[in-house]
């Protein structure tokens, strides 16, 4: 099977892929409230960023987003946020981006929590943002209807922190799947793991399979195929979906 078929099979097909899983009331009610009523403005994306995150967790998602904006009548809007002051936030090689936009979760339909600086205890990354608390407090309070909450890499050990993860399907990068279990998560072996308004997926570069795979399920498989094309890149890896 050609790895294109990640896009192309329908959402029943890809809950296949790993077998049957249990989807909170919650999502369940997410889902429902989507199918019945469909998008008639853009698709609206914050992207959250830190001190410390991995350039490619955050620059692949946006870049996915952006270009979708072009292969769908309804357009993409992506933003970078911050739950600090908005300003230059400095990433874990060096790379600098200016941030103009505050956290704003009623504000959007889709979150995106990259990772980075996971191995750095002492220095910027997810352990500074947990000791902060500043963020993880900040996610706990978002869930609501029509709102679905991502990570990839280890910002899931974010959303951990956040009370997230508990109880539900979930993934990260290999290195902290371990602690992603310990405290609740029912880790699954793929690259995504779609679990209604809570969607993961692993390490760095499958934030490409995570916004893709949104993508598809946000706004229809031709958009995601269009954006494959236009990136030449094909989408590798499963997709658990819970049904």
């Amino acid at each position: 099977m050609e790895r294109r078929e990640f896009l192309r099979r329908t959402s029943a097909a890809g809950a296949a892929t790993l077998g049957a899983g249990t989807l909170a009331a919650t999502a369940a009610g997410t889902r429902a409230a989507a199918a019945a009523t469909p998008r008639t403005g853009p698709l609206r994306v914050d992207i959250v960023v830190f001190d410390g995150v991995e350039e490619l967790d955050c620059v692949a998602p946006y870049e996915v987003f952006s270009a979708a904006a072009m292969h769908h009548a309804n357009g993409v809007e992506v933003r970078y946020v911050t739950t600090g002051r908005p300003g230059l936030i400095r990433c874990g090689y060096g790379t600098g981006i200016q941030v103009k936009h505050r956290w704003a979760p009623r504000e959007t339909d889709l979150i995106v929590v990259p990772g980075g600086g996971y191995t750095r205890r002492d220095g910027p990354g997810v352990w500074a943002e947990i000791d902060n608390d500043t963020l993880p407090r900040a996610l706990a309070a978002a869930p609501r209807e029509g709102l679905t909450i991502s990570s990839l890499c280890t910002g899931a050990v974010l959303l951990s922190a956040a009370g997230l993860t508990r109880g539900r399907p979930c993934t990260t990068h290999h290195g902290a799947k371990a602690y992603l279990e310990e405290h609740g998560g029912l880790v699954k072996n793929a690259r995504v793991v779609d679990d209604g308004d809570l969607v993961t997926a692993g390490g760095i570069t499958s934030g490409l399979e995570l916004a893709l795979w949104l993508v598809k399920r946000e706004l229809g498989a031709d958009a995601a195929t269009g954006v494959e094309t236009m990136l030449e890149y094909e989408a590798r890896g499963t997709v658990w979906q819970a049904s």
